[in-house]
């Protein structure tokens, strides 16, 4: 169970790293949209988990790579707008949220 303060903290990195993807990362998505679902921080705020949706499915290998490869820029981009409301910058991962994507084969499966 998350306490208040994670929950506004995970909105907030959500909300930002969402931001710096659209306005600061075109070269990282290149073309692809990529929408922040879900943000999950630890209690003592040192690691968070953001989780992202990638839209065409077929690059989202590749969108995930260039993601890890800049998660330095992310990271930073981050720290500078939230550095009034935490002490550290936590440590960011991204994984891959793959929802949409099983909703969609679920819809075809059951059109067949």
């Amino acid at each position: 169970m998350e306490s208040t303060r994670q929950q506004k903290i995970a909105k907030q990195i959500q909300k930002d790293v969402a931001e710096i993807l659209q306005k600061e990362g075109a070269p990282i998505v290149r073309g692809s949209l990529v929408t922040v679902t879900a943000v999950r921080v630890s209690p003592d705020f040192g690691y968070a988990k953001i989780y992202v949706s990638i839209f065409p499915f077929e690059r989202s290998g590749e969108v995930m790579q260039e993601l890890e490869h800049n998660i330095r820029f992310v990271r930073g981009a981050l720290g500078q707008r939230i550095r009034n409301q935490l002490k550290n910058i936590p440590e960011i991962q991204f994984f891959l949220d793959d929802s949409l994507e099983y909703i969609e084969h679920i819809d075809e499966a059951l059109k067949r």
